[in-house]
């Protein structure tokens, strides 16, 4: 898949999403259980509840035992995205395992997987700003539009490396290697604060 197609993948996630626009909405994945258009969706379902579970701990005004339970479930999130971030490394890895790196392949500062991560965040961002740039004032739409604008030069740039980076590492150009994120704040035995409870 391309760039842009995964783009249009979270895109599409993001207006179904909207038709409830319920964090406990019950996810409607189209695609066949296993490939990895499921996982790529799923990806963006929990992208997407979880921005949304955000603008919920936001308010002045939220009880504070509200926030703490918010806070806790967006924890719980912010690991299952990881998790499914790491899954969709682990399908490129088996996509390239079989490439032979030239002499002179370079490493790249991310996996495929996380650069696509800051793609789905990215189209969450644009379909927020399309909305804001329709909205209020002349002053406000107008500010919003030109974020907008940037938004989407960097969807450009974004989907233009990850198209670069997948053909380098099919050509051996680039270095497949896979990095977990060994988060250690939800961990019991890693997070003092959890193993130094009585």
């Amino acid at each position: 898949m391309k760039a842009m197609d995964l783009y249009r993948l979270f895109s599409q996630q993001i207006v179904e999403y909207h038709k409830t626009d319920s964090v406990d909405g019950a996810q409607r994945n189209p695609y066949r259980e296993g490939s990895f258009e499921h996982l790529l969706w799923e990806k963006s379902w929990v992208d997407t509840v979880q921005w949304h579970l955000e603008d919920l701990v936001r308010p002045d005004d939220v009880d504070p035992v509200e926030a703490l339970k918010l806070k806790r479930r967006i924890d719980r999130s912010n690991q299952h995205r990881t998790d499914l971030v790491e899954r969709i490394d682990d399908h490129y890895y088996m996509q390239f395992k079989d490439v032979e790196p030239k002499a002179d392949a370079k490493l790249n500062t991310e996996t495929p997987a996380w650069a696509i991560d800051r793609l789905s965040i990215l189209a969450l961002k644009i379909y927020h700003f399309e909305i804001e740039a329709h909205r209020g004032d002349d002053e406000h739409r107008a500010k919003c539009q030109s974020k907008l604008d940037t938004l989407l030069t960097q969807r450009e740039d974004l989907t233009t490396a990850i198209d670069q980076l997948l053909d380098d590492l099919a050509a051996g150009r680039r270095l497949m290697k896979l990095y977990r994120q060994m988060k250690m704040y939800n961990d019991p035995s890693l997070n003092p604060m959890l193993y130094n409870k009585e």
